[in-house]
């Protein structure tokens, strides 16, 4: 009887484990947190972006994953991209921003 109940304990252990690493998230793929914790950090990123005088009639796009912001679009000003660029690292949860905005004109 104690054998069949280790055994039962070590396939129900074993089981366990592997569903649980199918919930691990990637260096490409978001686990459910990571990817609420993005939604979250993007949303902060737009809402400042449009508060912003500097930046509220500008084409910027916000992209998030695992915390590294991506802005991108077209911009009036370096000044503008530069205001954006500061405004998304001012977000807590930021790890890291790319700045793919592009000046209009040049």
């Amino acid at each position: 009887m104690k054998t069949f109940n280790t055994l039962i304990t070590v396939v129900f252990l074993a089981v366990s484990l592997g569903t649980l690493t199918g919930c691990a998230s990637t260096s490409t793929q978001q686990g459910t947190g990571e990817y609420v914790d993005d939604a979250v950090i993007t949303s902060k990123v737009k809402a400042l972006i449009i508060e912003d005088p500097l930046t509220k009639v500008l084409e910027i796009k916000v992209k998030t994953f695992k915390g590294e912001v991506q802005l991108s679009g077209f911009v009036s000003s370096q000044a503008a991209a530069n205001r954006a660029v500061e405004l998304a690292r001012s977000v807590k949860g930021v790890t890291a921003v790319r700045n793919d905005m592009q000046v209009k004109g040049q």
